[in-house]
């Protein structure tokens, strides 16, 4: 997956390796937007919605991160919204 690049593929071995937690909870988050910011890049004529991006750390982690937070889950009830809480500017 060379689209994520190694610095995310380091970033959820190092979630992978954390106890379970808030801590982790905001990481796999924090890997979650930098990963749909990276899919927005690379693909702009698809769609880069965060189901893809679920999946996508299921799969790098090996079944470690689940993304199941409840921040995630809002998160994806909004796919849409604006990265990072910006608003898009006209």
């Amino acid at each position: 997956m060379r689209n994520y690049g190694r610095i995310v593929q380091d970033m959820i071995a190092y979630a992978a390796s954390m106890p379970a937690g808030v801590e982790r909870d905001s990481m796999e988050l924090y890997i979650a937007q930098c990963m749909r910011q990276r899919n927005l890049v690379w693909n702009r004529d698809q769609d880069a919605g965060l189901l893809r991006v679920r999946e996508d750390i299921q799969r790098l982690s090996d079944g470690k991160l689940r993304c199941d937070s409840p921040a995630f889950q809002q998160m994806m009830a909004q796919p849409n919204a604006p990265l990072n809480g910006h608003k898009k500017k006209k």
